[in-house]
């Protein structure tokens, strides 16, 4: 059974950090495509980054760059997203997918069942 799993989401002051894994079963992640989305209340989902398939090339959201850091782990398969000097705003559920394309785009073909984070004082 193909499935993807979320972890490390929590609550956390402003300014804090949260380190968020996506783990694989039934499939290897470092042949994907790999997002990390969120989805806040009210609100629509948004693809915040992206790490293409047997590659470390990246992509972010306008509002995480330089915040936020997807990277693999191969050897656990696993797709982690390291989030650094967290907001407010950046409180969604945080759901990782994976694309079956070499696309950030599209094509999301696998998803997990999401982990909530909460950025609060």
């Amino acid at each position: 059974q193909l499935q993807l799993v979320e972890s490390g989401g929590g609550l956390v002051q402003p300014g804090g950090s949260l380190r968020l894994s996506c783990a694989a079963s039934g499939f290897t992640l470092d042949y994907r495509t790999i997002g990390w989305f969120r989805q806040a209340p009210g609100k629509e989902r948004e693809r915040v980054a992206c790490i293409l398939s047997r590659t470390t090339l990246t992509n972010y959201a306008d509002s995480v760059k330089g915040r936020f850091t997807i990277s693999r782990d191969n050897a656990k398969n696993t797709v982690n997203l390291q989030m650094n000097s967290l907001k407010p705003e950046d409180t969604a559920v945080y759901y990782c997918a994976a694309s079956i394309s070499n696309s950030c785009v599209r094509g999301y073909e696998y998803w997990g069942q999401g982990t909530q984070v909460t950025v609060s004082s």
